[in-house]
């Protein structure tokens, strides 16, 4: 009976580092790339809160190399030099005042988590330690503490030189970043040690950097002994949310597939497909079954996202990801993902660059400037921020997603080509018009009778549908029957949705 009941709590242990530990059972989250401590605190009260995001993914807030290209680029917060909560986004009474104010307004935060490696060559950290290779006094970590050193990367470079072997890329140095030697029990407990001091402040988990290049059994190691979380803002006995950065695209040895039991695992193959359908190199129409169907990993154990931090700037397999940049099919992409079943979502929030090393918007100190807001409470282009998740079309399809959360996709209609329609139960429906004509269609929602407001082009707010300018903004009624008719053009938003919470 003991036995049992230990292969059962380490089940369930496994199973909760699937969970987001969201609060309300919200259904998405928001990565606030390169964002001020103080700035998602704000946020998270002011913005995040009311329009039900269920957390945040927030950049690596552990010391990290200060580099100078000539400006700060956005990846020295890669390039780890200790584990104090010193950053380009703040300190730690920052970084923990963030924490609790967001957990006080249900709102979890993700710590990216880079754990694989440290910083190269030399230099200083954001809280002032100096550094070299394979020496980091802030841990500290010397050359025993990393694989190349010690005879454990066969390459004469030190580096990866070969994808197809396993072995190189779990063992050699990414990029000449010095990649640590997770099997030793030191290196392992220093990482432990990092990770449960911010779960014990509060945070809901992490979503943990470069992963394909670190051993399995070296993370059940470093996961299963993560504390439980913070009971001030969670059940007793949570466990940390895991997401896992792999990219699998195929072609390789190591496959997402082999971590899948230690978490969820981020589903690059998802946006790459999605980017395809809407640049019109598939029709919407095959999106009917969009999920494992097309070989992704199950629905309980993927992060879902329209694009990333890497992948909009070419990286990771960013050939065929729409982003922010091309507006009109970003909206229809986040739309038709937040409205459909697959994964948690995690929505991308980011900043304009022209470069793919530009750092965020800073002042000539390399100081991060916080974002700035207009009348419309989109972020000023002014201001270098893009801030996607504050544009109508996809922040109201959060609120689509919480609604239809645990609901089936039910009256899946498309006309055989690219305009497509589906409901989610009895509480939501969405149509998509991606053809170059007006969809106008009678469709069965599956909805209650009654006059909704099209969350796409209008907020509903006390019982009104609010357009832009506080006029009345447009509505579909549903009959008696379930039965709405849409005409949906091929404008800016070629998308109508309506959800029972937002039923006039």
């Amino acid at each position: 009976m003991a036995q049992l009941l230990l292969v059962l709590a380490l089940l369930g242990a496994v199973s909760a580092q699937w969970d987001p530990n969201t609060a309300y059972n919200r259904q998405a989250m928001v990565h606030l790339f390169e964002w001020k401590w103080s700035d998602i605190a704000n946020e998270c009260e002011s913005y995040l809160g009311p329009y039900g995001f269920g957390g945040v993914q927030i950049s690596a807030p552990n010391e990290h190399a200060v580099i100078w290209n000539p400006f700060r680029p956005w990846w020295e917060r890669y390039q780890p030099v200790g584990y104090e909560l010193i950053s380009r986004s703040g300190n730690d009474g920052e970084f923990r005042d963030m924490v609790t104010r967001c957990n006080n307004v249900g709102v979890r935060i993700y710590v990216d988590a880079v754990i694989n490696h440290m910083a190269a060559g030399s230099g200083t950290g954001s809280d002032g330690s100096g550094f070299s290779d394979y020496d980091f006094p802030a841990v500290p970590f010397s050359s025993w503490d990393f694989n190349v050193p010690n005879g454990k990367c066969s390459t004469s470079s030190g580096n990866i030189e070969n994808y197809n072997d396993a072995t190189q890329v779990r063992n050699c140095n990414l990029l000449g970043l010095n990649d640590i030697d997770l099997s030793k029990s030191y290196c392992q407990e220093k990482l432990i040690n990092f990770m449960n001091d911010v779960i014990d402040i509060g945070v809901a988990g992490f979503r943990v950097d470069a992963v394909k290049h670190m051993w399995p059994g070296d993370l059940q190691s470093i996961y299963g002994s993560l504390h439980n979380l913070n009971t001030q803002w969670f059940p007793s006995g949570s466990r940390a949310f895991i997401v896992q950065e792999v990219i699998d695209q195929g072609g390789e040895p190591i496959k997402a597939t082999d971590y899948d039991h230690l978490g969820r695992v981020t589903e690059f193959k998802y946006g790459l497909e999605l980017g395809d359908a809407f640049q019109g190199n598939n029709q919407l129409r095959w999106l009917s079954n969009f999920g494992e169907a097309w070989g992704f990993l199950s629905d309980g154990a993927s992060l879902a996202f329209v694009d990333n931090h890497d992948n909009q700037r070419g990286h990771g397999g960013g050939g065929g990801i729409v982003t922010h940049k091309e507006a009109r099919l970003y909206k229809m992409a986040n739309a038709y993902m937040l409205a459909w079943p697959y994964g948690f979502t995690r929505v991308m929030s980011s900043f304009y660059f022209d470069s793919g090393d530009q750092g965020p918007p800073s002042d000539g100190n390399g100081n991060t400037k916080s974002p700035t807001f207009d009348s419309n409470g989109a972020c000023a282009f002014s201001s270098g921020w893009v801030c996607e998740h504050r544009w109508r079309q996809i922040r109201n399809m959060v609120g689509f997603r919480n609604t239809a959360a645990g609901q089936n996709v039910v009256n899946w209609w498309d006309n055989g080509n690219n305009q497509i329609a589906f409901g989610r139960g009895n509480k939501a429906f969405i149509a998509i018009n991606g053809d170059s004509y007006t969809m106008s269609q009678k469709f069965q929602t599956g909805l209650p009778s009654g006059t909704y407001c099209n969350v796409i082009q209008a907020d509903y707010q006390n019982g009104r549908c609010v357009g832009d300018g506080g006029s009345n903004g447009p509505t579909i009624t549903v009959d008696g029957s379930g039965f709405a008719t849409f005409s949906v053009g091929t404008g800016d938003d070629p998308v109508a949705a309506i959800h029972v919470d937002a039923k006039l």
